[in-house]
């Protein structure tokens, strides 16, 4: 019976997927098995995007090395977004590409032992409609804990959100890399062989512009009441799962059971519950199944609940917090004010804390919000356009997971400390760093650099009472390109503030700078015996540090045959060109481009005289004109050059 070709193309993807996304073809049931993998039905016609999945099982079709699995459950406890990734590694990665590569069979390039790009960006369209069809091994249900066979909330994929991408599957310019042999293979199409060992990875997120990529049934009591979560495990090699849920006072992991064959078991680690800055529960699971445990079913089951413990502390603030009527400094379009790694110190709970604020001023209330990241950083959110001097005064208190809150609180104000502006010197070399205070400290110490990704320049301090002050902020040692302001505010009674800064500058690109020798008969050109070419050499380097280029052009052609070495450059220069067109040019006109990686150009003209003319006529004169840098605006082509012999040399002494 002739199989489904473009049904097992769709599979291909789902090889891939499918520890990625823990697909299985059926929930966690108290008899459930792995069976033999299934030709599944399917309506798709080679080039057709209309596939069917469901039914596939495949995790012992793929090896992978390690697999992370993130899943974030959104407030509304039924949409999710899932995130994944799987590193394949060394001998895995041949296994996957040689899978892939047949399963692949009866389409163009399949089942060749090459992988091509034609083959993956099948695999990238056809993923999502594909992994849609499947099921994930994710099931929950309310009520006291639950085991086994029942009817379990299952998370399903939701296709319009599904999005797929992969590293190195065909790794770019491979050694072993070639055109695509199949005759109706794209234009651009390259293939590697399938037994290529390089390392590859296989991702899988939310779709950009969707809100979820998976869902349950909504929750009736949005996790309130008592609930079990249950995932299959079974032939997932090494992994880390991890579930995040909403912000639920209350909620904790208070059980959890591994089973084996529905019989109970320590195959793994037990899972860690951990409480986030911003409120919400975390569970980490680290997971490991035995090529030689198969075919063992495997199922993993966490209990949950809002019931508060027997006994549970009240938070405390630390010595590390900041004093009643700190100011926490902020500039307008800045979100993160303090780093986690700071506000970690500040208090302490044995169940983990978050902060609970109330603004005072009426009419901060209901429009700005402040309180701990995920990460554990102090945020502040609110509308644009606040008076530069505007102040607002918070009461702060410590709260735990399960409502507790701590005897004292803390005051403090939020405050922009100054004002700022910023341009770009008149010559060039500096940012003029303008910072108006706002009054709402006494004094205030300002350090300021100018500042790109991997660089900085150096830096300039300045101590404001209520005068704005300029500082110059010297440009030295950066690139061409963006430049932002970075910095740090400080005051008595104000947290330390660092900044950074965006004026939308840019640093011009200085042209480079191109000199040529000049030998001792005041002459450019040393030629060579023949007569037939000389020989230029010169300095060329650029201001601002970048790689520059370098191009020749001589009667109408060009070449970039330069032999460098630092800064030092030289290059031979045939004359055949010249010689060749009629009547023959005997004067050289030589133009030296010079190009830096910003594509500024700086262009030099070279005379060199005909050396059979007579020394005494002034029209030997070699000028050396400097034309205005302009950017680039293509490369110059490769002079050819072929050599024409003595005839021409003769013919030139006759004249």
């Amino acid at each position: 019976m002739e199989k489904h070709r473009f049904a097992q193309t769709s599979t291909a993807l789902t090889v891939i997927i499918l520890f990625l996304m823990m697909s299985a073809s059926s929930m966690v049931t108290e008899n459930s098995t792995i069976e033999e993998t299934q030709q599944a039905p399917t309506s798709a016609r080679q080039g057709s995007l209309d596939v069917d999945c469901s039914g596939y099982k495949f995790e012992d079709l793929f090896d992978y090395n390690f697999a992370s699995f993130d899943v974030l459950l959104e407030d509304d406890w039924a949409t999710a977004h899932m995130s994944a990734i799987a590193f394949v590694n060394g001998s895995n990665s041949a296994i996957v590409r040689e899978n892939l590569d047949e399963l692949f069979d009866g389409t163009p390039g399949g089942n060749n032992s090459w992988m091509s790009t034609d083959e993956r960006e099948a695999v990238r369209a056809i993923g999502p409609e594909c992994i849609a069809d499947m099921d994930t091994r994710i099931g929950i249900r309310e009520g006291l804990p639950h085991r086994g066979g029942v009817d379990w909330n299952d998370l399903e994929f939701v296709k319009d959100g599904i999005a797929l991408d992969e590293v190195n599957l065909v790794p770019e310019n491979h050694a072993e890399e070639r055109d695509c042999q199949d005759l109706l293979a794209s234009s651009d199409c390259k293939e590697v062989p399938v037994t290529i060992t390089d390392d590859l990875q296989i991702h899988m997120f939310t779709k950009e512009g969707e809100t979820h990529n998976v869902r349950f049934d909504q929750l009736p009591n949005s996790g309130v009441s008592n609930f079990t979560l249950a995932l299959n495990v079974t032939n997932m090699s090494a992994a880390s799962l991890v579930l995040t849920f909403p912000q639920l006072q209350g909620l904790r992991l208070v059980n959890s059971s591994l089973q084996d064959d529905n019989a109970e078991s320590t195959a793994m680690p037990l899972p860690e519950a951990q409480y986030l800055p911003d409120g919400r529960l975390r569970v980490t699971q680290e997971v490991n199944y035995a090529a030689n445990e198969y075919p063992i079913i495997r199922n993993l089951f966490l209990d949950f609940t809002t019931q508060a413990p027997e006994t549970n502390g009240i938070p405390e603030w630390t010595a590390s917090a900041p004093v009643d009527g700190t100011v926490i400094p902020f500039t307008e379009g800045t979100r993160i004010l303090v780093e986690g790694e700071i506000t970690e110190l500040w208090a302490k709970d044995d169940s983990g804390w978050a902060l609970d604020c109330v603004f005072s001023n009426q009419e901060w209330v209901g429009q700005w919000t402040t309180g701990l990241t995920e990460t554990g950083a102090l945020f502040l959110d609110g509308p644009d356009g606040i008076a530069p001097d505007a102040t607002a005064e918070v009461e702060c208190s410590v709260v735990d997971p399960f409502g507790a809150t701590s005897v004292e609180t803390r005051n403090w104000t939020f405050a922009q400390p100054f004002t700022s502006e910023a341009v770009i010197s008149e010559a060039g070399d500096a940012v003029e760093f303008t910072v108006t205070p706002t009054g709402v400290v006494n004094e205030l110490s300002i350090s300021a650099h100018a500042h790109q990704t991997t660089t900085m320049g150096d830096m300039r301090m300045a101590t404001l009472a209520g005068e704005a002050s300029t500082l110059a902020l010297p440009l030295d040692g950066l690139g061409p390109g963006p430049i932002m302001v970075m910095g740090q505010a400080q005051s008595n009674g104000m947290l330390d503030y660092d900044f950074m800064l965006d004026f939308n500058l840019e640093k011009a690109s200085a042209p480079p700078v191109i000199e040529i020798d000049v030998n001792l008969d005041g002459t450019n050109a040393t030629w060579d015996a023949s007569y037939l070419k000389f020989t230029l050499q010169g300095k060329v380097l650029d201001p601002d540090g970048e790689a520059v280029t370098m191009s020749l052009t001589l009667c109408g052609y060009s070449t970039n045959d330069f032999v460098r070495s630092g800064v030092i450059w030289e290059i031979d220069v045939n004359i055949v060109s010249c010689s060749s067109q009629n009547p023959p040019v005997t004067t050289y006109d030589i133009t030296l481009v010079a190009t830096d990686d910003s594509g500024t150009m700086t262009t030099i003209q070279v005379l060199v005289p005909d050396p059979y003319a007579n020394p005494q006529d002034p029209g030997v004169d070699e000028p050396i004109t400097v034309e205005e840098s302009v950017p680039a605006a293509s490369m110059l082509a490769t002079l050819s050059i072929t050599l024409l012999g003595a005839a021409v040399v003769n013919q030139r002494k006759k004249q």
